[in-house]
């Protein structure tokens, strides 16, 4: 049996019940941390922290077709209803929206832990250690908020009265918020353990912090240069260096077993990622211990790709389907996977995948494209798993990423990309050396050829083709909207490929039961319509922020103005 990697511990606090009547008044409350209790020792600031553990960004821990999916709400994704955000659909809330107290309680929770950590009879290193992982729970949480809203309130302490966190201050300006986040992720980088420090592992290490630091600081390096705030090269630059000292740790390297036809599909439905050296940091789960549902959510509703993502993806020879003699169109299936990218057989079912090994040896097999159940007909399988045992409700053992090594290769090249620093080396080391997991052409940067059918027409051909990478190694993996965000690039949202699905041409269609796909629409070019009452989606740039609820206007006028066009 598995050994937790990372563990969850409910937040219990025993108190003594031994107290004498006339002393009931000074008791110390059984429903709160008392100061004069608690913070004493190491095991109580780690169980304190223990608790902000489930807010890992744990890839894809949650149903990856919701409303709220990040996935669901950009290019890649087509799901069976049109997503309220991206059909204008979405209001001003009268009151929750991200807004709510309870959404700010992590970050009070984080403050209140800052104020007391040091009331620890400890030595100050240890207690360091516990302050560094609270302030990188904090840099996400702020993060997280300024990514919704933008500009918003920085609180730096405590709040003792929940009832009435209504943030009575005004909004700090994004760029000064994140500069606090940053201020928090190096602390963090600087006290929490080393990787290699065994007496802390699965828990919050220099390298997890790092990971996170590379993260945030390419969003907020590129977020400031597209959107025209300023100063982004101290955050690109922090962001390159974060990666690279991940890199020459030594300590982590992109899997592969030297089957590249199965080896990315095979690195998402491990049951084991401890020993993985991809991982630098996983959620480990456990039967009977510690489960998801993730394989039954993935089989329940299909995440559906769009023609738009599945164009996206690059022949074998390293070229766009657009200047490859290689393509051999779209007319059928098995015309349009054939010789591309490795990857595209491993993200999206084909031809013979495996839906179902059954325990008798027979197997489920794909002929032909599952629609409608898949709207698009292209079925995203990246995470899913065969073995019928992952489909019980609540019950798959799969591990999980939260932070991989490709993704901070990934960082390093655009971050140099970006900083006019991306030599052919820099290439090798990163997306040449994510490639050789499947065998792809190599990247060279002297034979780049811009596609004609790029999503982004004005930007260099080396940036272009180091988004698009990332876009097809992290796909499913909860960072492409984030992405568009910070490019400036919602408009692609836009593109009518973003909601057309495969070409259902009527030779194809007869070789379905006729009662199966009555339903399924096309358009001209025989493309599957998924939504028949429209041709595109819907981008106001208003929708690079989400409104701040009407409830906290009213409480707070300091909050005012309202986030531009709601």
């Amino acid at each position: 049996m598995k050994t937790r990697h990372i563990v969850y511990i409910s937040f219990v606090i025993l108190l003594a019940s031994a107290c004498k009547r006339e002393d009931f008044l000074d008791r110390f409350p059984l429903d709160a941390i008392s100061e004069q209790t608690y913070f004493k020792n190491e095991n109580d600031l780690k169980l304190y922290v223990n608790r902000l553990y489930d807010y890992l960004p744990v890839q894809r821990a949650r149903n990856p077709t919701a409303e709220d999916s990040t996935d669901a709400r950009s290019d890649n994704y087509a799901m069976g209803n049109i997503n309220t955000f991206l059909s204008s659909q979405y209001v001003v809330p009268p009151s929750g929206g991200g807004w709510a107290i309870s959404d700010w309680a992590n970050i009070r929770n984080v403050n209140f832990f800052l104020k007391r950590y040091n009331n620890a009879q400890i030595d100050q290193t240890i207690k360091n250690y516990y302050a560094g992982e609270a302030r990188f729970f904090r840099a996400l949480f702020y993060w997280d908020k300024v990514k919704r809203f933008g500009a918003v309130p920085w609180l730096s302490s405590d709040l003792s009265d929940t009832s009435s966190m209504a943030l009575y201050g005004p909004r700090q300006p994004h760029k000064v918020v994140m500069d606090s986040v940053l201020a928090d992720l190096n602390y963090a980088v600087t006290n929490t353990a080393e990787a290699t420090n065994t007496n802390f592992a699965g828990r919050i290490t220099k390298d997890v912090a790092l990971a996170l630091k590379a993260r945030i600081c390419l969003w907020e390096g590129t977020f400031r240069k597209y959107h025209a705030l300023g100063d982004e090269q101290n955050y690109l630059r922090e962001a390159a260096a974060a990666a690279e000292t991940l890199m020459n740790s030594g300590r982590y390297q992109i899997y592969k077993t030297g089957n590249p036809s199965s080896d990315y599909y095979n690195l998402f439905i491990q049951e084991e990622l401890k020993g993985n050296k991809e991982a630098i940091l996983a959620r480990r789960y456990i039967r009977n211990v510690s489960m998801h549902n993730l394989t039954r959510d993935i089989s329940n509703v299909w995440p559906a790709l769009t023609k738009n993502f599945v164009r996206s993806i690059l022949m074998r020879d390293g070229r766009p389907t657009s200047l490859s003699p290689l393509y051999q169109g779209d007319d059928t299936p098995d015309n349009e996977q054939m010789n591309r990218d490795p990857r595209y057989t491993q993200i999206i079912a084909t031809r013979g995948f495996s839906f179902t090994n059954n325990a008798d040896g027979t197997k489920d097999l794909m002929t032909l494209p599952r629609i409608p159940s898949v709207v698009t007909g292209y079925a995203l399988v990246k995470n899913y798993s065969p073995d019928p045992l992952q489909w019980v409700q609540s019950q798959s053992t799969l591990d999980l990423f939260i932070f991989r090594y490709a993704e901070t290769l990934l960082i390093f090249a655009e971050a140099k990309a970006e900083l006019g620093e991306a030599t052919q080396a820099v290439i090798d080391r990163t997306i040449n050396e994510i490639r050789s997991r499947v065998g792809m052409a190599n990247m060279v940067i002297a034979t780049l050829v811009k596609d004609p059918q790029s999503d982004f027409p004005t930007l260099p051909v080396l940036l272009d083709e180091i988004r698009r990478e990332r876009r097809i190694e992290l796909v499913g993996e909860g960072l492409r909207f984030d992405d568009l965000l910070r490019w400036k690039a919602g408009e692609l949202i836009e593109n009518p490929e973003t909601i057309l699905g495969m070409k259902l041409t009527p030779a194809l269609r007869a070789q379905y039961p006729a009662s199966q796909i009555s339903n399924v629409q096309v358009n001209a070019n025989n493309y599957i319509r998924v939504y028949p009452n429209i041709t595109a989606r819907v981008w106001t740039d208003k929708m690079y922020l989400y409104p701040i609820p009407t409830d906290q206007l009213t409480l707070n006028p300091a909050l005012l103005p309202q986030n531009t066009g709601w």
